[in-house]
């Protein structure tokens, strides 16, 4: 078998051995914490037509991310602890 194929073979076997909840050598996790858009734009007291026309996000996908049927990318879910952080200086910044 092909060095490629054998890797394969193994890296699936290292997955299959972290989703039983075994330890594997080497392996690094990443947990990226997804912002609670809805949350950020009720402690602004805003509707969703109002956050998404004042901060330029698409209605559609403002709907997608509160009801978690989409997530934020990374560049969106910073664009977001921006906006929980610092609402009117972005709101000022993305204005028309």
């Amino acid at each position: 078998m092909a060095k490629f194929g054998k890797d394969l073979i193994e890296s699936m076997s290292e997955a299959a051995a972290h989703a039983r909840g075994e330890r594997v050598p080497g392996l690094r996790l990443t947990n990226v914490e997804v912002p609670d858009v809805k949350a950020i734009r009720q402690s602004l007291h805003m509707s969703q037509n109002r956050f998404s026309a004042a901060f330029r996000i698409p209605l559609a996908t403002l709907k997608n991310w509160e009801q978690g049927r989409r997530y934020p990318d990374g560049p969106a879910a910073a664009y977001l602890l921006a906006i929980q952080r610092k609402p009117r200086e972005i709101m000022d910044a993305v204005a028309e």
